[in-house]
């Protein structure tokens, strides 16, 4: 065989593999998503949407402005006393007393997020996706996040936890318990994505890899339907503008 036909099968091989790995994505990108009643009787809003066909990256010239323009502006308005008086951060409060756990111990994201831009006046800078993400969740001050559907198996359910569940946070290499009844975003193996509104996992992080994700934009009994509306819109427009993709399902619980 020539060294032209050898160059021709290993590409040939590569553009198989790949097709492969885009099939599963897109299989994968059919998932369904439910939220029990439990956990809609405890108060929980969400919408939620499936885009694929994403070109992640570092960063982007234009987001850049566009951040930088939300840092002037978050300046003024998140001002000391703006934690303890927001209605919606004290819904996520709420939340977490219905189930007995401690907000000191399980801040909310958006609560997490809005504490550390108050200390360092910046908007922390880890890839596109997740980038815009944080943006939008610093500005409606609702929890956002994203799961790599390549990584989803089968579906996922919002449920209150039984124990047995298995969940390994984002950056570490060993799973940690998680305690029965906290409301929690699990697929099909068992594995949590998302506890409460606070911790993600390792298993379905973002990377600049991933063209395929799973968004999540959580509320609460303070958070109205149009509310968790605006924010879906704002978060598929700034994601398609600066990471193409298309919008394949959403789901509004409110």
């Amino acid at each position: 065989m020539s060294t032209t036909n050898s160059k021709l099968t290993a590409s040939e091989r590569a553009e198989k593999t790949q097709a492969a790995a885009k099939q599963r994505v897109t299989e994968r990108g059919k998932i369904q998503f439910t939220m029990s009643d439990e956990v809609r009787n405890l108060g929980v809003r969400g919408a939620y949407a499936v885009l694929t066909n994403l070109k992640n990256q570092k960063s982007h010239p234009e987001f850049e402005l566009y951040r930088a323009e939300l840092v002037k502006k978050l300046s003024q308005e998140l001002d000391e006393n703006f934690i303890g008086t927001d209605p919606v951060l004290e819904g996520f409060r709420q939340l977490h007393q219905a189930v007995g756990r401690s907000n000191r111990r399980y801040p909310a994201s958006p609560e997490s997020l809005i504490s550390l831009f108050q200390r360092a006046h910046k908007i922390p800078a880890i890839n596109l996706l997740v980038d815009i993400y944080n943006c939008i969740s610093l500005e409606t001050r609702l929890a956002l996040g994203a799961h790599d559907i390549a990584h989803i198996e089968g579906n996922v359910t919002l449920r209150l936890t039984d124990g047995s569940e298995k969940f390994l946070p984002l950056g570490q290499s060993e799973v940690e318990p998680v305690g029965a009844r906290e409301y929690c975003y699990i697929d099909d193996s068992n594995d949590v994505l998302c506890r409460l509104e606070f911790k993600q996992v390792e298993k379905t992080k973002v990377t600049e890899k991933t063209s395929a994700c799973f968004f999540i934009i959580q509320g609460n009994k303070q958070t109205s339907r149009e509310y968790l509306e605006q924010a879906l819109k704002r978060l598929v427009e700034l994601t398609t503008l600066y990471c193409g993709g298309e919008q394949q399902a959403t789901w509004i619980e409110a």
